[in-house]
């Protein structure tokens, strides 16, 4: 094994960079270098499946005041934009 020397503050900014990766150095450090296997991933899962699981917490009462033609005039409610001919 090769130890490799590196000054504190250099030491210090790496360290920010695993963490922001959410992984020890040592591990974030193996991830570059190739050496680790790689984390499992999720199974991939249908975009509707995920914003129902999103919108799941969110209050009826809240639910009730969104429109119903939302997604076919999203550029009236969210720009502003006159809306479309339906």
């Amino acid at each position: 094994m090769k130890v490799i020397e590196i000054p504190d503050d250099e030491v210090a900014a790496l360290q920010a960079k695993a963490s922001a990766a959410g992984l020890t150095l040592e591990a974030w450090l193996k991830q570059l270098a190739g050496t680790e296997d790689q984390p499992p991933t999720r199974p991939a899962r249908h975009i509707a499946d995920e914003i129902l699981e999103n919108m799941r917490d969110v209050p009826a009462e809240v639910m009730a005041c969104m429109p119903e033609d939302g997604a076919s005039q999203h550029d009236h409610y969210i720009y502003g934009w006159p809306k479309r001919e339906a």
